[in-house]
């Protein structure tokens, strides 16, 4: 079964070169049930396809069937644009079956990990002691350094209080409600202003309100996913610090914006984080699907989280450093090593230079949205997301313009709202992604 023939070997690398070689890469877009069902068949069977039979399936019905995340006109939710360098080094990971959770079985791969994490590390003033590991997505991420926050003031307290509870802002993730879910503890919204940004004062009214629950940790957002908003983390930090409390910060989206020269004042405080997450598949241009998990105190998420059974008592008693240590997972893929690779292949420079043009491309189809009589821009554009409206637009119109852009394969943006209202949203990751391809859909925007 392990064994397969040269020529599916080369016909897999072939399917990859071509799809590597494609520019722009194809949208495509998602076909129902009953016509996947009519085209695909029962695809597992007790004999099986034979390779080349799967391999041409997926090439001429599946992958045609699913939206390629990596299209300058896939603008919804948050894209992901990774560099080829980043794909290719994902081809290497998986052909070589690489542990990536001890450093007894990984270690090569883990010191390579680790240096993309002192790397983040030093981008956001954090002391050289800090560190961290990568983990699936932003929602694994939040979860486990809330799960590190708790343990840190239950080892503080001194013993388990009636409620836990920690504070996030009104505009805060929606991760953050699974979290608390999984956790069974409680989340105190303090609301954000008008601007979208949660600040100090916000803060500490909503700790004067947290009643007999014990407030573990505060949340602050380093770029929401919905309009790219960055909290005033310097205003934030002075009040946990105040009352001693955790501050971790959900960079999933937007912390990466801190490379780019025009928007590194908006993550002031971030030095002060006792964690953060920034997801490299959103926007340091690495393949799905890596979390950086980072800690100010590594041995406070280490104790949280370490995993004990006698079969791996080799491993939790080695003090070398493991990453499964630090999150709630156990069995891991290295998967920070494609962005390991495509940041050692382009370096920094490269990285600061691309995140800043997502930026100034967002502010430009700013103006061209402004400069348009039907259209009305929600919120000026603080990162990469830019939020507009068409006046006398319902629901319906949105959706049926949506659909009709993806069906003539010119671009994926869906809908979106704030407050019941609805809108469209550019998400702006992908630095393929051009002023003429902003300008087009607003184009059609305007013809419909």
């Amino acid at each position: 079964m392990h064994e397969v023939t040269g020529d599916l070997r080369e016909a897999v690398f072939e399917y990859a070169r071509t799809r590597l070689s494609y520019s722009p890469p194809p949208l495509d877009a998602p076909k129902s049930l009953e016509v996947l069902n009519a085209l695909a068949g029962q695809t597992i069977t007790e004999k099986g396809l034979g390779g080349p039979n799967a391999l041409e399936l997926f090439g001429e019905v599946l992958a045609p069937s699913t939206i390629s995340t990596d299209h300058p006109g896939y603008l919804s939710f948050i894209p992901s644009a990774p560099t080829e360098a980043s794909k290719l080094f994902d081809l290497i990971v998986s052909a070589s079956a690489i542990y990536g959770g001890s450093w007894m079985e990984g270690a090569g791969a883990v010191f390579a990990e680790n240096q993309v994490i002192e790397w983040l590390v030093r981008e956001t003033g954090l002391p050289a002691s800090a560190g961290g590991v990568f983990v699936q997505g932003g929602t694994i991420g939040n979860l486990s350094a809330l799960v590190a926050a708790r343990f840190a003031a239950e080892k503080k307290l001194g013993h388990k209080p009636e409620r836990w509870a920690f504070v996030c802002s009104s505009e805060a993730h929606s991760s953050l409600k699974t979290a608390a879910r999984v956790m069974d503890v409680d989340i105190i919204l303090a609301q954000a202003g008008t601007d979208g940004r949660l600040g100090g004062e916000a803060v500490a009214d909503a700790l004067a309100g947290a009643g007999s629950r014990e407030v573990f940790a505060v949340v602050a957002t380093g770029g929401t996913t919905n309009f790219g908003i960055v909290d005033r983390i310097d205003e934030i930090a002075r009040v946990t610090k105040q009352h001693e409390l955790w501050l971790h910060i959900d960079g999933a989206y937007g912390l990466a914006a801190i490379l780019a020269p025009s928007t590194k004042s908006l993550f002031a405080g971030i030095e002060n984080a006792d964690s953060f997450i920034v997801d490299p598949h959103k926007w340091l241009f690495a393949p799905f699907d890596a979390c950086a998990l980072v800690y100010r105190n590594p041995e406070l998420a280490r104790e949280a989280h370490t995993q004990h059974g006698e079969y791996l008592d080799t491993l939790t008693e080695s003090g070398e450093w493991n990453p499964s240590d630090y999150a709630i997972n156990l069995t891991r893929r290295p998967r920070g090593l494609p962005l390991w690779f495509s940041l050692a292949t382009h370096g920094v420079a490269a990285y600061r230079a691309a995140v800043e043009t997502n930026c100034q491309l967002a502010r430009e189809a700013a103006e061209l949205i402004r400069a348009r009589e039907d259209l009305e821009l929600v919120r000026e554009p603080m990162l990469s997301v830019v939020v507009f409206k068409k006046h006398g637009w319902q629901q319906s119109d949105y959706d049926a313009w949506s659909d009709k852009l993806l069906a003539d394969q010119v671009a994926f943006v869906v809908p979106s709202s704030h407050h019941g209202e609805p809108n469209l949203r550019f998400a702006i990751v992908n630095p393929t992604t051009t002023i003429e391809t902003i300008k087009e859909i607003l184009d059609r925007i305007e013809k419909s």
